[in-house]
Protein backbone atom coordinates (compact mmCIF):
# COMPACT_ATOMS: atom_id res chain seq x y z
CA UNK A 1 0.00 0.00 0.00
CA UNK A 2 0.96 3.30 -0.18
CA UNK A 3 4.54 4.67 -2.25
CA UNK A 4 7.21 2.11 -2.63
CA UNK A 5 10.82 3.83 -2.19
CA UNK A 6 12.96 2.33 -4.64
CA UNK A 7 15.69 3.35 -3.04
CA UNK A 8 17.58 6.38 -1.03
CA UNK A 9 15.69 9.19 -0.12
CA UNK A 10 16.14 12.13 -2.43
CA UNK A 11 17.74 15.26 -0.20
CA UNK A 12 18.80 17.12 -3.28
CA UNK A 13 15.93 19.93 -2.43
CA UNK A 14 16.72 20.20 1.07
CA UNK A 15 18.50 23.22 2.53
CA UNK A 16 21.59 22.55 3.83
CA UNK A 17 21.36 22.97 7.80
CA UNK A 18 23.10 22.48 11.06
CA UNK A 19 22.13 18.91 12.37
CA UNK A 20 23.13 17.65 15.92
CA UNK A 21 21.85 14.35 17.29
CA UNK A 22 22.46 12.58 20.81
CA UNK A 23 22.03 8.83 21.82
CA UNK A 24 22.90 6.47 24.57
CA UNK A 25 23.25 3.16 24.88
CA UNK A 26 23.54 1.54 28.11
CA UNK A 27 26.14 -1.75 29.05
CA UNK A 28 25.04 -3.51 32.34
CA UNK A 29 28.55 -5.10 33.95
CA UNK A 30 29.34 -6.38 37.20
CA UNK A 31 30.97 -4.31 39.75
CA UNK A 32 33.97 -6.10 39.53
CA UNK A 33 34.00 -5.54 36.53
CA UNK A 34 33.58 -1.88 36.60
CA UNK A 35 36.46 -1.69 38.73
CA UNK A 36 38.87 -2.87 36.40
CA UNK A 37 37.70 -0.43 33.28
CA UNK A 38 37.79 2.65 36.31
CA UNK A 39 41.76 1.17 36.86
CA UNK A 40 42.35 -0.08 33.39
CA UNK A 41 43.29 -3.13 34.60
CA UNK A 42 40.90 -4.94 31.68
CA UNK A 43 43.58 -7.68 30.15
CA UNK A 44 42.76 -6.23 26.94
CA UNK A 45 43.10 -2.28 27.81
CA UNK A 46 41.62 0.57 28.09
CA UNK A 47 38.09 -0.39 27.76
CA UNK A 48 36.65 3.30 27.20
CA UNK A 49 39.45 4.39 25.10
CA UNK A 50 39.06 2.01 22.71
CA UNK A 51 35.20 1.59 22.88
CA UNK A 52 35.22 5.59 21.87
CA UNK A 53 37.73 5.08 18.87
CA UNK A 54 35.19 2.31 17.99
CA UNK A 55 31.94 4.35 18.10
CA UNK A 56 33.79 7.54 16.36
CA UNK A 57 34.94 5.31 13.73
CA UNK A 58 31.81 2.99 12.87
CA UNK A 59 29.65 7.14 13.03
CA UNK A 60 31.94 7.60 10.13
CA UNK A 61 31.24 4.69 8.55
CA UNK A 62 27.39 4.74 9.28
CA UNK A 63 26.51 4.87 5.29
CA UNK A 64 28.80 1.66 4.56
CA UNK A 65 27.01 -0.38 7.27
CA UNK A 66 22.73 0.77 7.02
CA UNK A 67 22.03 0.25 2.93
CA UNK A 68 20.00 3.27 2.31
CA UNK A 69 21.63 6.06 4.65
CA UNK A 70 23.40 9.17 2.73
CA UNK A 71 27.18 9.50 3.47
CA UNK A 72 28.06 12.65 5.42
CA UNK A 73 30.40 14.90 6.18
CA UNK A 74 30.40 14.63 10.03
CA UNK A 75 31.61 17.78 11.85
CA UNK A 76 32.07 16.34 15.04
CA UNK A 77 31.81 13.07 17.44
CA UNK A 78 32.09 12.97 20.92
CA UNK A 79 31.31 10.25 22.74
CA UNK A 80 31.22 9.98 27.04
CA UNK A 81 30.74 7.16 29.43
CA UNK A 82 29.07 7.52 33.04
CA UNK A 83 30.19 4.53 35.04
CA UNK A 84 27.66 3.79 37.58
CA UNK A 85 27.93 0.91 40.08
CA UNK A 86 26.22 -1.86 37.90
CA UNK A 87 26.21 -0.13 34.40
CA UNK A 88 28.26 2.12 31.74
CA UNK A 89 26.01 4.52 30.18
CA UNK A 90 27.35 5.83 27.08
CA UNK A 91 26.21 9.05 25.12
CA UNK A 92 27.45 9.80 21.73
CA UNK A 93 26.68 13.09 20.33
CA UNK A 94 27.53 13.68 16.54
CA UNK A 95 27.28 17.33 14.12
CA UNK A 96 27.15 18.26 10.44
CA UNK A 97 25.94 20.83 8.20
CA UNK A 98 23.93 18.38 5.96
CA UNK A 99 20.83 18.15 4.13
CA UNK A 100 19.75 14.65 6.29
CA UNK A 101 20.26 14.06 9.61
CA UNK A 102 22.48 12.83 11.68
CA UNK A 103 20.26 10.45 14.11
CA UNK A 104 21.88 7.19 12.36
CA UNK A 105 25.49 8.23 13.05
CA UNK A 106 24.51 9.06 16.74
CA UNK A 107 22.96 5.46 16.91
CA UNK A 108 25.88 3.51 15.56
CA UNK A 109 28.44 5.40 17.61
CA UNK A 110 26.74 4.36 21.07
CA UNK A 111 25.78 0.75 19.75
CA UNK A 112 29.41 0.18 18.67
CA UNK A 113 30.87 1.63 21.51
CA UNK A 114 28.93 -0.47 23.58
CA UNK A 115 29.55 -3.61 21.70
CA UNK A 116 33.20 -3.09 21.70
CA UNK A 117 32.86 -2.35 25.68
CA UNK A 118 30.92 -5.97 25.45
CA UNK A 119 34.50 -8.07 23.60
CA UNK A 120 36.63 -6.63 25.43
CA UNK A 121 35.12 -7.60 29.05
CA UNK A 122 33.41 -11.00 27.88
CA UNK A 123 36.08 -13.33 29.01
CA UNK A 124 35.16 -11.47 32.13
CA UNK A 125 31.33 -12.47 32.25
CA UNK A 126 29.41 -13.72 29.36
CA UNK A 127 26.29 -12.05 30.81
CA UNK A 128 27.03 -8.80 30.10
CA UNK A 129 23.89 -6.70 28.85
CA UNK A 130 23.65 -4.08 25.99
CA UNK A 131 20.37 -2.16 26.87
CA UNK A 132 18.49 1.16 26.46
CA UNK A 133 20.23 2.32 23.08
CA UNK A 134 18.17 5.40 21.50
CA UNK A 135 18.09 8.82 20.22
CA UNK A 136 17.85 11.22 22.83
CA UNK A 137 17.49 14.40 20.74
CA UNK A 138 17.88 15.77 17.43
CA UNK A 139 18.04 19.08 16.13
CA UNK A 140 18.15 20.72 12.84
CA UNK A 141 16.56 20.21 9.36
CA UNK A 142 12.47 20.33 8.51
CA UNK A 143 11.32 18.16 10.89
CA UNK A 144 13.13 20.50 14.00
CA UNK A 145 13.65 19.32 17.48
CA UNK A 146 12.86 16.45 19.27
CA UNK A 147 13.66 15.62 22.99
CA UNK A 148 12.91 12.62 24.24
CA UNK A 149 11.88 13.00 27.77
CA UNK A 150 12.19 11.14 31.14
CA UNK A 151 15.23 9.03 29.37
CA UNK A 152 12.33 7.11 27.15
CA UNK A 153 8.79 8.00 25.64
Amino acid sequence: MGNKLNGMVDVSGKDITLRKAKAQAVVKLKPQIIELIKKKKALKGDVLEQAKIAGIMAAKKTSNLIPLCHPLSISNIKISFTLLSEKIKITSYVTARERTGVEMEALIAATLAALTIYDMCKMYDRTIEITDIFLLEKTGGKSGTFRRKNGKD
